[in-house]
């Protein structure tokens, strides 16, 4: 049994904050501004497996009115998200996300999210594929106000 879920996720970017994408620290002048660390990419990761799974979303289990997940490292989310399905008979497939900002430029850093984000799914570098692409200077990412990030996943269970 397969199923795939999606994931959207925004932050806006403010000076004063480092900027996580992917799960690693992209040298920039603005940050993501969230609870946790506002790595957007994982945040629509772990909503594309919640949803695959019918688990609900990122909210429902780190609910940003929760002390507990101030400043959390979303690999860290991301990994209780996989647990969560391992709990539940499902194992990840493969993911495609895509990071949607006008700067940095983030293909050189792609190596090294792939290689961080695939050993919390369980999976291959080969089944991580990581995308980026401008918003053509319109709305608010066009005017770097903030950063926003698609995902895909595949999950699958033993019948």
């Amino acid at each position: 049994m397969i199923r795939v879920g999606f994931g959207f996720d925004v932050h806006r970017l403010v000076e004063g904050r480092e900027l996580w994408l992917g799960g690693v620290n992209i040298p920039h002048t603005v940050g993501a501004l969230g609870h946790s660390d506002a790595d957007v990419l994982l945040h629509a990761l772990c909503d594309a497996l919640l949803g695959a799974a019918a688990l609900g979303d990122i909210g429902q289990h780190f609910p940003d009115t929760d002390a507990k997940w101030k400043d959390a490292d979303s690999k860290r989310l991301l990994a209780a998200v996989v647990k969560l399905l391992g709990e539940k008979g499902w194992s990840v497939g493969n993911v495609d996300c895509t990071l949607i900002l006008e700067r940095p430029k983030i293909m050189p850093h792609v190596p090294a999210m792939r290689a961080t984000i695939a050993p919390l799914l369980g999976i291959g570098e080969d089944a991580v594929s990581i995308k980026a692409t401008t918003n053509e200077t319109m709305g608010f990412v066009g005017r770097e106000e903030g950063v926003a990030a698609h995902a895909v996943a595949l999950i699958q269970k033993a019948v």
